[in-house]
């Protein structure tokens, strides 16, 4: 059982969880803005330059297989802690790599150890809040990640434009290290609030329990196929502005930043945006957002209308996306850290699928078509899904 939390006590955990969050989606993001130099530095195609981001989410992807059951079994918060310490590590890696070869193995070893930190900090939180306050603290705690996302995309174009492409990952290698030593000394009540499961952390019996909840089948496919119609297209956006357009890295990478700050606008505004709207209507609405932002990305004639759209698909994302980790925080709460690491697999994993599909599309027939043709599929996703929670919703009434 686990204790609960005074208010106060939980505000400065969640703030901890939400700074190591900024350096795992930084982390994530911080090649997409980098693909067009990392190209020219090292000889290569953009579908080449891309692998950095591929290898990046496999190893996440694969990684929550192991860490969810060990989170039961250890404890959340110390794993978190210990994965925060190795991610300072692999991030000074990935800045001392002098080839792309070991740049790969670097960025693969730091999708690996920043896979524990987002969903292992999300299972806490589903095992230390009760349902009823839990979406809203959950989008205060994706503060970290949003803004985490912004700076490693904005760090990433200035220091791509620069030729200092090394300097991002020595700045989160720094900043993850600093983390590590302020979840460290937060340990006692961390753990406290969320224990371990001695018992648990069977990695094929917690997955197949998981695997066996109809309704968990149905969030792991939705998150995957996001991952792929979102975050594939994303990773271009950046590459589409500097091609298209003619503009710096720097402005590319500094539009794309806005993602986070729809992100932010939901966050926010989450607490009126979900009592108005309920978990279908957020689902519905934020596909039909992310339609207008990937398509104002792809097909407007001008540069700058591109922040507003950056803005209404970061806004969209965050509404449908945010729907599905509270659902996933509650689909298998007997293995909560077994089930929402398979909700980050799977979302990273419909990334992965996504990033090395589009970059081939793009070399083929452009990335304004690319990206365009992705956006009334992600409308389709977004009613879809709208739908099953509100079936699910009168199910779980009866």
């Amino acid at each position: 059982m686990s204790a609960a939390l005074q208010p106060r006590d939980e505000r400065r955990l969640i703030v901890l969880l939400s700074l190591g969050a900024f350096g795992s989606a930084g982390s994530m993001r911080v090649t997409d803005a980098q693909l067009p130099a990392l190209a020219d530095v090292f000889g290569v195609s953009l579908a080449g330059a891309a692998q950095v981001i591929t290898v990046f989410s496999v190893a996440y992807g694969l990684m929550q297989l192991a860490y969810g059951p060990l989170g039961d079994r250890l404890g959340k918060w110390r794993v978190v802690g210990v994965a925060l310490g190795a991610s300072a590590i692999t991030s000074a890696l990935c800045a001392l790599a002098p080839t792309l070869s070991l740049l790969l193995l670097a960025r693969m070893l730091a999708g690996a150890s920043c896979a524990a930190i987002i969903p292992l900090a999300m299972a806490w939180i589903g095992d230390a809040v009760p349902y009823e306050r839990r979406q809203l603290v959950l989008a205060r705690f994706l503060t970290g990640q949003i803004l985490g996302m912004g700076a490693g995309q904005w760090l990433g174009g200035i220091a791509a434009d620069f030729g200092y492409w090394q300097l991002p990952f020595a700045v989160l290698s720094v900043w993850f290290a600093l983390v590590t030593v302020l979840l460290w000394r937060a340990r006692a009540a961390g753990a406290q609030a969320a224990p371990p499961r001695p018992g648990s952390g069977h990695l094929l019996r917690e997955a197949g329990y998981v695997l066996r909840q109809p309704w968990a089948r149905v969030i792991l496919a939705v998150v995957f196929t996001e991952g792929v119609l979102l975050f594939g297209p994303v990773a271009f956006f950046a590459t589409h502005l500097h091609l298209t357009h003619a503009v710096s890295l720097t402005v590319a990478g500094g539009i794309v930043t806005l993602l986070a700050a729809g992100g932010l606008m939901f966050a926010f505004g989450s607490k009126v945006l979900v009592r108005r709207l309920g978990e279908p209507g957020l689902a519905a609405g934020g596909g039909a957002l992310m339609l207008a932002g990937l398509l104002g990305v792809a097909l407007s004639p001008w540069w700058w209308t591109a922040p507003l759209a950056c803005l209404a698909t970061g806004l969209g994302f965050y509404m449908l996306h945010n729907t599905l980790q509270i659902n996933a925080t509650q689909m298998a709460p007997q293995a909560r850290g077994a089930a929402v690491s398979l909700f980050a697999s799977s979302f990273f994993l419909g990334q992965t699928v996504g990033v090395a599909a589009v970059a081939l599309a793009v070399e083929q027939v452009g990335s304004a078509l690319t990206v365009a043709a992705c956006a009334p599929l992600l409308l389709a996703l977004g009613l879809l899904f709208a739908r099953l929670r509100a079936r699910h919703q009168v199910m779980q009434d009866r």
